[in-house]
């Protein structure tokens, strides 16, 4: 199954650079790398990166990632993936960039977009 992660442009290029990252400020503050599934990701964007342009939209294997990826209870009582160590670049399928047009994020057009790594 794949999850997603959504990334501001230099917290991706960080990712590119250094081949491993601890996440996004969010994250770091919660002590694990938040992700979302497919069904998930177009709230988590609406919710979390309203207006924001610049993003990507980054794809992992959920069984890749091992049993540091923990599914607990979060926003409206949903089980999200989160992964208690952190994210590589080995671990990133692809990447794509996320549009925001008209004030909304096409997360449909991301996924259909030809991958960037």
């Amino acid at each position: 199954m794949l999850i997603f992660k959504i990334f501001r442009a230099d917290e991706w290029a960080q990712l590119q650079a250094d081949g491993v990252t601890e996440g996004a400020p969010v994250d770091l503050a919660d002590g694990f790398v938040h992700f979302s599934t497919g069904s998930q990701v177009a709230e988590t964007a609406a919710k979390h990166f309203a207006g924001e342009d610049d993003l990507w939209l980054l794809a992992l294997e959920a069984d890749d990632l091992g049993d540091q990826l923990i599914w607990e209870i979060s926003r409206g009582g949903q089980k999200f993936p989160h992964l208690y160590r952190p994210m590589t670049m080995d671990d990133v399928l692809w990447a794509k960039p996320l549009p925001l047009v008209d004030g909304e994020h096409q997360i449909l057009q991301a996924l259909v977009t030809k991958a960037d790594i």
